[in-house]
């Protein structure tokens, strides 16, 4: 029962670590409490957007690059569609933090994009009605990940290579080993292993109590109405979407797999708690805030309710990332919360987590600005 690295959580950045550990020749344990895939975390709900020019901030950009690199090497591994491009739209009032962070994201780093105004947008894809005065950042390369699709693939990829993972086994306790490994405790086992990656989405809190005001779980929604014109909500001609508008910040899709337009509003209705007593079930209240949004701004996409579902976001106190080897316990790696925008992340994640986790725990990639030291979480 002992192992080279344990993975706690086989969620879209736990699947991806423990594949690469297994690429590595590494022994692999992944402990997940719920099934492969599951609905209760932040990783379901069929699709997950993938974007370029990143208004959050630019250093994010070279990660994303690996990031689509990775997705296309698990796509060739797993036989399986993936991520699916169809152009990525960033757009908001011509003054705000949305469209001018993606403008000054796609400058610094060079990516092709367009800038367009509402008419514009309005004209190339029918679906949309944005207001005057929204610009937009148009990009090509955006689209969507397959993000339970990919966790199958992930997994099946690491089983492969002689990964061991365990649905249905939640880990009751670990501890750091004065000889400088782990000790992992479930229902079911004790395990044993060098390194501990710990990938446990709104359950970091209850691994890490230390991080428990830095991972704060909130509830979010998301809608699939089914379009009157189900044509303009084709992937060839709906782009992905980030908008700030009146009503707040929202993000869609096109239709894909499953009937209806998927769309949300970032931070829904600010609901924050223990994941287990966040409510699972969307209600009417939900519906509204959702279609309101859809008929003002995607009113051929208003149509008939075909899906609501809850999940959630993971939130740090300035919205970036935690990528970082424990203080103290360096044998011990922690990824995300992320805020929700991290799931197009999770190839390069995967890759990160076990670049810290091997050897001597070292990343080729920039990842200073997500390490847990950060001036914003320290003020926490």
């Amino acid at each position: 029962m002992r192992y080279d690295v344990i993975v706690v959580g086989i969620g879209g950045m736990g699947s991806a670590a423990a594949w690469q550990l297994a690429r590595r020749g590494r022994r692999v344990l992944g402990l997940e409490r719920y099934d492969i895939p599951h609905a209760m975390g932040s990783s379901h709900g069929i699709s997950r957007i993938i974007r370029l020019p990143y208004y959050e901030d630019p250093a994010y950009v070279p990660l994303l690059r690996r990031a689509y690199a990775l997705w296309r090497e698990i796509e060739a591994a797993s036989g399986a569609e993936l991520l699916v491009a169809t152009g990525s739209i960033d757009g908001g009032p011509e003054d705000g933090p949305l469209f001018n962070g993606a403008l000054a994201s796609a400058r610094l780093h060079g990516l092709p994009h367009e800038v367009l105004t509402a008419d514009a947008v309005n004209a190339r894809f029918p679906a949309y009605r944005l207001p005057a005065g929204t610009r937009a950042v148009f990009q090509a390369e955006g689209g969507l990940i397959a993000s339970e699709r990919a966790i199958v693939a992930h997994v099946r990829a690491a089983q492969s290579l002689g990964a061991e993972i365990h649905a249905r086994e939640p880990v009751r306790e670990w501890r750091a080993t004065p000889a400088g490994g782990v000790v992992v405790k479930t229902e079911q086992g004790r395990y044993e292993a060098e390194r501990l990656v710990l990938a446990a989405g709104a359950w970091m809190g209850a691994m890490v109590p230390g991080l428990a005001r830095l991972a704060v779980p909130e509830r979010q929604v998301l809608a699939w109405l089914q379009p009157d014109d189900p044509s303009l909500f084709d992937h060839a001609r709906f782009p992905v979407f980030n908008l700030d508008v009146a009503e707040g910040r929202y993000y869609g899709f096109p239709i894909y797999e499953v009937p209806g337009f998927k769309f949300g509003r970032y931070h829904h209705l600010g609901e924050t708690g223990a994941p287990e007593d966040l409510r699972r079930e969307p209600d009417a209240r939900d519906e509204a805030l959702l279609r309101d949004f859809a008929a003002r701004y995607f009113p051929a996409g208003n149509g008939p309710t075909m899906a609501l579902r809850s999940c959630l976001f993971t939130n740090t106190p300035d919205g970036h990332f935690v990528l970082d080897r424990l203080p103290g316990q360096e044998q011990v790696v922690v990824a995300s919360p992320c805020s929700g925008h991290g799931y197009k992340f999770c190839s390069v994640i995967g890759e990160i987590l076990a670049d810290l986790a091997t050897g001597d725990g070292t990343t080729r990639h920039d990842i200073g600005f997500l390490d847990l030291r950060r001036p914003a979480l320290a003020a926490a």
